[in-house]
């Protein structure tokens, strides 16, 4: 039987900000390519819709300007960010975001309706453009009426891709430093039917976001499992700095369990709530003079080591100094969330704990967003741009993804009626396997995974922590390699399978980086180095 096969100009893989803004840049500007955007679950759910926080950029230049969020940025990444990229994302931004309001995203406005300007830790100025606490629903669903409304964006829900399409498939050896590797597309399950389809173009862009569940507590979707950085590292893609794992230094403590668990925004500190342990005594000062305001990675460690020296299960944010009005205002699902966990913020602390947030490592691409393997290109939280280093500053996640789609679809457009769909790709080939008897194979391998990575490899490290994490999951990944290979491929195993490579990628990077930095920390090598950048070619 012959499988479904679908042509197309642009193949976008996810339909967070950075897929959906490169889809727009190149509909309003080609309105003759077809573009087809596919997204695993439905096209509102992505890592972008959970951002609170807001976006990062320079609005009000009479106080604030492009040469502080640049300090600020290079500041939070400790050393290892691309300057020119920073450059680049810091003074195109602005624009990014004057265009995604013309689109018809809002944020919140002053009574006088100047933008109402939050700030974030590691911010030395109030720059964040925010709509209450729902930043990244708002501007998701501003994309998806803008995208609706150009016939030749098509976007498919319910398409998990399963591999980048390489001269690999077409039977040639393929190995990490060819320099001409090229992508013709991608297989993907069509989760409706249960078909393998393949799916060719001139142009693929992976805007997959995330990896977060890769941790047992996570900000994160449970649709973050990191399928595009795997994928591209599968069909021998660079990636780079996976080290660098930011976790969110207050999400809501919840002793019922949660996944994802809830994050406390940091435009919460930005407003005021200080953080506190559970006497009411403020530690902060301790660690950095910037106090509750300090990068992310120095806080989530000073929460992360209080709650040691204390046996305590969680740290505190206290907000009951600051006006109720004010914070119901700015925070009604910060608020909402709380009370429905018995929590008034107005009258007790809240409990907050360092969870998995966000990767500032992942697929390599240049100033343009382009990988090593030509007519591929990367987006969003999937890649390593520069811009972030070792740490992430607040608010610069979704800046960097509206920047990078409009300067990839800058470089699509000029290139792309040079280029030919490349036929006679096999179809997939799914002989030899059998529907999986036992799904608790997979459930109880990913249940390990997580405790793996959270034991081993989360905020605090050492060589002995990190050899056991990749012992453990070498075995992980063979198992489920005998499973990917004898089995009938589901979404299940298909994220399994990511998440594994994932952890490993975390890992071995974790392994490779002898010093502490950002958010990197290990007691064998406590001490900051030079430069060094770690690479897994």
């Amino acid at each position: 039987m012959k499988l479904t096969m679908i042509q197309t100009d642009v193949l976008i893989l996810g339909s967070g900000i950075g897929g959906l803004s490169t889809a727009i840049h190149l509909a309003l500007q080609r309105p003759d390519l077809n573009i087809t955007v596919l997204t695993k679950t439905q096209e509102g759910e992505s890592n972008t819709r959970y951002a609170q926080g807001g976006v990062a950029a320079v609005w009000n230049e009479e106080v604030d300007s492009y040469q502080k969020h640049k300090e600020d940025t290079l500041d939070a990444g400790d050393g290892l960010c691309d300057e020119q990229i920073v450059e680049i994302v810091v003074q195109e931004g602005p624009e990014r975001v004057r265009e995604i309001i013309d689109w018809g995203a809002r944020f919140d406005k002053t009574q006088a309706q100047q933008y109402d300007l939050g700030r974030e830790g590691g911010h030395s100025e109030n720059r964040i453009l925010h709509y209450k606490d729902l930043t990244g629903w708002e501007m998701q669903r501003a994309l998806m009426s803008k995208a609706a409304t150009l016939p030749n964006i098509k976007v498919l829900e319910h398409y998990f891709a399963v591999d980048i399409i390489t001269q690999h498939h077409l039977g040639y050896m393929v190995t990490r430093l060819m320099p001409n590797i090229e992508c013709y597309g991608a297989y993907a399950l069509n989760k409706q039917t249960g078909e393998i389809e393949k799916l060719l173009a001139k142009v693929t862009v992976v805007a997959t976001g995330g990896a977060g569940q890769i941790y047992r507590a996570t900000t994160n979707p449970v649709i973050a499992s990191g399928d595009g950085i795997a994928m591209v590292y599968r069909a021998k893609g660079w990636v780079e700095n996976m080290e660098f794992v930011q976790f969110h230094p207050t999400a809501l403590y919840n002793p019922a369990g949660e996944n994802p668990v809830f994050l406390v925004s940091e435009a919460v500190r930005g407003y005021g709530g200080i953080l506190k342990n559970r006497q009411g005594e403020e530690f902060m000062h301790k660690y950095d003079p910037r106090k509750s305001l300090a990068p992310r990675d120095i806080v989530a460690r000073a929460i992360d080591n209080e709650m040691k020296l204390s046996g305590d299960e969680c740290m505190f944010l206290d907000c009951r100094h600051l006006d109720a009005e004010g914070f119901r205002a700015h925070f009604p699902t910060i608020y909402d969330k709380c009370l429905s966990i018995g929590v008034n913020p107005m009258q007790d602390m809240i409990p907050v704990v360092p969870a998995c947030h966000y990767m500032c490592g992942g697929i390599k691409v240049d100033a343009l967003g382009r990988s090593n393997i030509k007519q591929l290109y990367a987006c969003g939280e999937c890649t390593s741009t520069g811009l972030h280093g070792a740490n992430r500053l607040a608010s610069n996640s979704l800046l960097e993804a509206m920047v990078f789609a409009k300067r990839i679809a800058d470089d699509i457009l000029p290139n792309i009626d040079h280029l030919s769909i490349r036929q006679g790709i096999p179809d997939w080939d799914a002989r030899g396997t059998t529907d999986p008897k036992e799904m608790v194979l997979i459930t109880q391998s990913l249940k390990e995974l997580k405790e793996i990575m959270s034991s081993y490899v989360g905020i605090v490290r050492s060589n002995v922590r990190l050899k056991r994490a990749l012992d453990r999951l070498w075995i992980l990944h063979q198992e489920t390699e005998d499973l990917y290979n004898t089995t009938t491929l589901s979404p299940q195993l298909c994220e399994l399978r990511n998440l594994i490579s994932i952890a490993y990628l975390v890992t071995r990077s974790a392994t490779m980086r002898r010093e502490s930095r950002g958010l990197h920390y290990t007691t064998d090598y406590p001490e900051r180095l030079g430069f060094v950048q770690v690479s897994l070619l």
